[in-house]
């Protein structure tokens, strides 16, 4: 029996994108790759495809629901899910990555939005947070000595 499809701008809405969709809305705010989201459904009994998983990720980029990062050569793709909520500048993530151990810290944080503003206004330079990596020691490397 066919699975039941909504159709969709752009393409179909199938069961699997449909729970796809409602494990990214509980997520909203953090960051993931698709390693993690293939992780979560194996570990509850419910694997998708890593293909599946990819296409229909990149999909949700493409319709404005998830925001996709590139770090480096060196790191996967990871994504955030933002919804409808659409702004002028709807990504004020920045990015630190452990020079050790490869950590990816995500940083919501006023003080470096701030930062960006100041660039803008007092040096004419607009930063691209999707593109900004600040490059150091995370605090568990740190403590490891």
């Amino acid at each position: 029996m066919q699975e039941n499809k909504i159709v969709a701008r752009g393409g179909y809405h199938t069961r699997q994108r449909e729970r796809l969709l409602a494990y990214l809305e509980s997520m909203e705010g953090t960051h993931f790759t698709v390693s993690d989201i293939c992780d979560h459904f194996r570990a509850v009994g419910d694997a998708i495809g890593t293909t599946t998983v990819y296409r229909q990720v990149e999909r949700m980029v493409d319709e404005g629901l998830v925001q996709k990062y590139h770090i480096d050569a060196n790191t996967p793709a990871c994504f955030e899910y933002i919804g409808k909520k659409q702004s002028a500048d709807p990504v004020s993530c920045f990015h630190c990555k452990c020079e050790k151990c490869g950590a990816l810290i995500h940083l919501h944080c006023d003080e470096i939005a701030a930062f960006k503003e100041h660039l803008s206004e007092h040096h004419r330079f607009e930063l691209d947070p999707v593109r900004t990596v600040f490059y150091g020691i995370c605090e568990h490397c740190r403590m490891a000595g």
